[in-house]
């Protein structure tokens, strides 16, 4: 029976995804043993990433300053979208270097039996930004979901909604392995599949 403190530190730390009850435990006994400025600093890392960290308003990433630096940098090609379900994603292509548009971030997928719909995700937020005019009207709208089940059911879900609109959706090409997931994919295969692109 650990003491209250313990438990609830031990609680917490388990609700961490991929995270069980016997590693939250050595996590919570490594928090322990580390240096009182060390624990104080984790402490405080959390803290500042809840109260400074929002999402662009313009493409839903995660950033500090709104719009996010991408938005901002005007040497990047606005008419073409990059769609991906999470910033872990983004940083990826980004990693790779030869894509020199804009994103949006879905935070998610499409999944029925998780619960997960439409209006779970940032969607309304994308229509909007392709539903624009001028120098800025989106075009071309990539979905680089992963090539899982959801992803493939979020990507055909989305050109269905865009076509409409004028823009043209188009899929990142295969080389993505099936059922992998884009922040795990090596910067070659992701450049490779951006260029190799289909029209949906």
């Amino acid at each position: 029976m650990f003491a209250s403190p313990i438990a609830k530190l031990i609680q917490q730390l388990a609700k961490l995804p991929g995270v069980g009850e016997k590693t939250a435990a050595r996590l919570a006994f490594h928090i322990l043993r580390a240096a009182p400025e060390d624990a104080a600093a984790l402490a405080a890392a959390i803290g500042e990433v809840r109260q400074k960290i929002r999402f662009c308003s313009i493409c839903c990433d995660l950033t500090e300053a709104d719009p996010c630096a991408i938005c901002r940098d005007q040497r990047r090609d606005g008419s073409v979208v990059c769609v991906v379900a999470q910033p872990q994603d983004l940083v990826a292509i980004e990693r790779a270097g030869g894509y020199r548009g804009r994103y949006h971030v879905l935070h998610g997928l499409l999944s029925p039996l998780d619960g997960v719909g439409p209006d779970d995700l940032r969607v309304t937020e994308l229509l909007r930004r392709c539903g624009g005019t001028g120098s800025e009207a989106v075009t071309e709208v990539i979905m680089a979901t992963s090539p899982s089940v959801e992803g493939e059911a979020t990507a055909v879900y989305l050109a269905k909604l865009l076509r409409p609109l004028g823009v043209r959706p188009s899929r990142i090409a295969t080389g993505v392995p099936m059922g992998g997931e884009l922040e795990y994919a090596d910067q070659v295969t992701l450049a490779r599949a951006i260029d190799g692109r289909r029209e949906m």
